[in-house]
């Protein structure tokens, strides 16, 4: 196995990033309050094996594709295919081992931005098609971090990846997300199965606990029973229709302690999640992770897409590219 690095990144605007090239996964993100106190803001672990070991999804890119595929099955251009199993009934970020697992070989840095590669070969967790994944992390001055991704395949595959980054705007090691705030720019989403998979309907969030077009306190919300009491938020919500023109959209804003965080994104969904299965960790700082103490803002295109004609697309064929955009912009 390649070692496992860490490389930092910084923009003139004070903000710090730290990428592992072990699932291009995200390792500090340093960021300023409106008092100028700068805290981690992304949950993590000391050493290298246990980014290895613990909580693997900490902060990585999912994929070939994030989310759930029900059942492990698609069909693509007639041919049927089976994924590994990993998520109950269901096959969850990529498979048993994803993109969050790999070693990514790092092809250019510089102060401000880092991109890696990976590339998937073909029959890789079941998916079809060898494809070069590269993702670039960049800081700017105006203090985003911009997460660019970019796919190329010589076979017809599935493609749609995140980043699972778990934010604590108070600091990693803060607690629980109960004091957050959080707005979501949608006014639909999935409804799910028993198995957490979409039914394939879209409806309204209007009159749900999935309203969250006003800033709302997520410790309002979070143990409602329409969630999973006691455990919290795991759900997509949908920014935009499946065939709409793609563009860079304010998908959400999160507020705690003196910080405020937009996602932008050119992808068509957003998973929030809670942090409902982190339990008992021990973080960087010494300090205990636990249920509820980070939430993650997923841009993604929808789950379970390639199983309903009226989600995203996100068939990739030879002669295209998948040229998407993630941005957390701080304020």
């Amino acid at each position: 196995m390649k070692p496992i690095q860490f490389y930092t990144i910084k923009s003139s605007g004070g903000l710090v990033a730290e990428i592992s090239n072990l699932g291009a996964k995200i390792t500090k993100l340093l960021v300023a309050n409106r008092k100028g106190e700068v805290k981690d803001i992304v949950l993590g672990f000391r050493t290298a094996e246990e980014w290895r070991t613990q909580e693997t999804y900490f902060n990585a890119i999912c994929g070939r594709v994030a989310n759930r595929i029900k059942d492990g099955r698609f069909t693509l251009d007639g041919h049927s295919y089976q994924l590994p199993i990993n998520n109950g009934t269901n096959s969850l970020h990529g498979g048993i081992e994803g993109f969050n697992a790999k070693i990514w070989e790092v092809t250019a840095q510089s102060l401000y931005e880092i991109t890696l590669r990976y590339r998937a070969k073909d029959g890789e967790e079941g998916y079809p098609g060898n494809v070069d994944i590269y993702v670039t992390y960049t800081v700017t001055k105006d203090n985003r971090l911009v997460i660019h991704y970019e796919a190329k395949t010589d076979a017809p595959t599935l493609v749609a990846m995140t980043n699972h980054a778990y934010f604590n705007l108070a600091g990693e090691g803060s607690g629980t997300v109960h004091e957050h705030l959080l707005q979501i720019n949608a006014d639909r989403y999935t409804p799910f199965d028993e198995t957490a998979c979409p039914t394939g309907e879209i409806l309204p969030v209007a009159g749900t606990p999935m309203d969250f077009r006003e800033p709302t306190r997520i410790g309002d919300r979070i143990d409602d029973p329409f969630f999973a009491p006691g455990r919290g938020i795991d759900n997509n919500w949908c920014l935009c229709d499946g065939d709409a023109p793609k563009q860079l959209r304010h998908a959400a804003t999160l507020q705690a302690d003196g910080r405020t965080m937009e996602c932008w994104t050119t992808m068509k969904g957003l998973q929030v999640y809670t942090g409902n299965w982190v339990e008992q960790h021990t973080g960087k700082s010494g300090q205990t992770y636990d249920v509820q103490h980070a939430v993650c803002l997923e841009a993604q295109n929808w789950p379970d897409s390639i199983n309903h004609p009226d989600f995203p697309n996100i068939v990739l064929r030879p002669g295209e590219k998948l040229d998407e955009v993630t941005e957390y912009r701080f304020l």
